[in-house]
């Protein structure tokens, strides 16, 4: 799923992502033979604007939008906030009840449907390799880790199954906007979610099976039809919706990602408040238990990826893909198939604990990055939401087309400016 912080754009790409904006410049770039006018303007302050006419300030709509995308980035922070108050306070979560959180899933699956389209599959048939890299260590590192972690600590069996339940799930929903902010490879980031959700959909339960199955009895069965009706389903659902109805679904896309935000806070702190005496009785075992499945997960794929010759960005996203899972779809499945309430604990924990150990990684290596290079700024013309003008002549154009011959045309710039 994309950057959990915000998402689709213009043109549908991102999950999560608030996209960053380019500043306004104009020049010709050959198409076909024929140079047309790319004009790029920041969307904020062209919003409704049509070419050679006054600029009109964001409508309600887009200002709307806008602080739905700035909400939803805050994720972390607002996870933060809703544990420690169910936490101090378990009442205030009470009305969530435990029926709610399979249908918060199913929402939080369902946004991110709405964000994918032909482009994002059409990048995993691009860079097979790398994605099917990116599942594999997602699928093979971090159960190893949620395995290595309870014998370590010598967890009670309820939470070693909750740990190593967490430890099969995908990638989480907030990975695409952490991989954003840390400079990484979004367009990867978002295939390899993709991919490990739907991967999740037999993955999950056979690793489940693997790790637990002889702590606690294990349906596999019975947790893969859990896995299609509140991953697959809403999924395809919502990407349906998104190729059915563009237009609509293009103005509902600024939401998606607050409404993906607010079920996984929800789910989470709820999780927390139903069982704050067990946790508070658990005490930092649990939770250092949790933090080293996590930290391992993020040092391990950027290792890895390392030594098999990866970029350093695209060791960024497989560090951020593998060390952040889809926690509420582990609550999920320990609320719906095991007896013990405590197997979700740890999923919540690890909501909270994934996301503020990506964002400190991300800002780890913002901090290394002060400044974007000419080759990081080509790689991430993809990642920016743009407002487009183009005169043609009355000739109709592609916007994939148009960003392409852009980029040639800034790429034939830069390096002139470097001889």
């Amino acid at each position: 799923m994309r950057p959990l912080g915000a998402v689709a754009g213009p043109h549908g790409r991102g999950c999560l992502l608030a996209t960053a904006r380019a500043p306004m410049r104009a020049f010709s770039v050959p198409v076909r033979g024929r140079p047309i006018d790319v004009r790029h303007r920041v969307a904020a302050s062209a919003a409704g604007a049509a070419p050679g006419t006054t600029q009109q300030g964001p409508s309600l709509e887009k200002r709307l939008g806008n602080l739905a995308i700035g909400a939803a980035n805050l994720f972390p922070l607002w996870l933060v906030i809703g544990a420690t108050s169910a936490l101090a306070h378990p009442p205030s979560l009470a009305w969530f009840k435990r029926e709610y959180i399979t249908k918060g899933l199913a929402l939080t699956m369902l946004s991110m449907g709405t964000t994918l389209t032909l482009e994002d599959f059409t990048e995993v048939v691009r860079r097979p390799q790398l994605v099917a890299l990116g599942a594999a260590l997602q699928y093979t590192l971090m159960p190893l880790m949620g395995y290595a972690v309870t014998r370590l600590f010598q967890l009670p069996v309820a939470y070693s199954v909750g740990i190593c339940l967490v430890a099969s799930c995908p990638g989480g929903v907030a990975s695409n906007v952490v991989t954003f902010l840390a400079r990484a490879d979004v367009p990867l980031s978002v295939a390899m979610t993709t991919v490990s959700t739907l991967t999740a959909i037999v993955a999950t339960p056979a690793l489940a099976k693997l790790l637990v199955g002889k702590l606690v009895p294990v349906d596999a069965g019975s947790l893969l039809l859990s896995t299609m009706q509140v991953v697959l389903a809403p999924v395809a659902a919502g990407a349906w919706l998104n190729m059915s109805f563009p237009k609509v679904m293009k103005r509902l896309s600024p939401f998606a990602p607050l409404l993906a935000a607010s079920m996984t806070i929800l789910i989470s702190a709820s999780i927390v408040g139903q069982n704050a005496a067990a946790i508070r009785a658990a005490g930092p075992q649990l939770v250092l238990a949790v933090v080293c499945l996590h930290l391992g997960g993020f040092t391990l794929g950027y290792t890895v990826s390392r030594l098999a010759g990866l970029q350093e960005r695209q060791a960024r996203t497989n560090s951020i893909e593998v060390g952040m899972q889809n926690s509420a779809l582990g609550a999920v499945l320990a609320t719906l198939h095991f007896a013990d309430p405590l197997t979700a604990i740890p999923c919540a924990i690890s909501a909270t604990t994934h996301s503020l150990l990506g964002s400190a990684f991300a800002g780890f290596w913002r901090m290394r990055d002060p400044g974007e290079t000419g080759e990081e700024k080509i790689l991430g013309v993809q990642e920016e939401e743009r407002v487009v003008t183009v005169q043609t002549g009355g000739n109709s154009i592609s916007d994939l087309q148009i960003r392409k011959a852009e980029a040639k045309a800034w790429i034939a710039r830069w390096r002139e400016e470097q001889q």
